[in-house]
């Protein structure tokens, strides 16, 4: 059965997203020094899945920035990889390979689970990883903490199970103070 694995990028050191338009979000995003998004090993995580999942506005915003990239080293891996976008509203999918799941979550993550090894990506947005969380759906969640307090933002984990313990995996540092932790839902 396939890993269901959540990755969050861009979040603080006080528990908050980069929302657009945010001091924050000018640091993560202004400062093209401060990230290796051409880590070999995330691009091979990102390779190597079998499908990446993303709520309706994840979607939009990221087919926005990688149909039209030519050098974002996951542009290549995104336009060519399986996606699934999880909505009720969207009718129809531009980005080639990409199906709108719009049945009962539980039920469309089970089916892409079966079949095989490997990992699936859920690249967000929020709603989404709530709604993954609430059914405790999420086997590992990775996440990009930057070294900021970003005092504004959205709360990740707002609505989520009161009580939802991790294992850590594993914590690697980068030169630019972004540490990267992976956590394994304990069951």
């Amino acid at each position: 059965m396939r890993k269901l694995i959540a990755t969050v990028f861009n979040y603080s050191l006080d528990g908050l997203l980069a929302d657009e338009g945010t001091e924050f979000w000018k640091f993560c995003f202004d400062l093209p020094e401060i990230r290796e998004p051409d880590d070999p090993a995330q691009l091979d995580f990102l390779q190597s899945a079998y499908a990446h999942v993303m709520g309706r506005a994840a979607y939009e915003a990221i087919a926005g920035s990688m149909t039209t990239s030519t050098d974002h080293p996951f542009a290549d891996i995104l336009n060519a990889g399986r996606k699934v976008v999880f909505s009720r509203t969207l009718k129809t999918a531009e980005w080639p390979n990409t199906t709108i799941a719009a049945g009962d979550t539980a039920e469309e993550i089970d089916k892409l689970r079966l079949g095989g090894d490997g990992h699936i990506v859920v690249w967000g947005g929020v709603s989404l990883w709530r709604s993954l969380m609430r059914l405790d759906l999420i086997d590992e969640l990775r996440l990009s903490l930057f070294p900021y307090v970003a005092g504004e933002g959205t709360r990740l984990f707002d609505g989520v199970p009161k009580s939802y313990q991790l294992d850590l995996i594993s914590s690697t540092a980068s030169g630019s103070g972004i540490v990267e932790l992976r956590y394994r839902r304990h069951r």
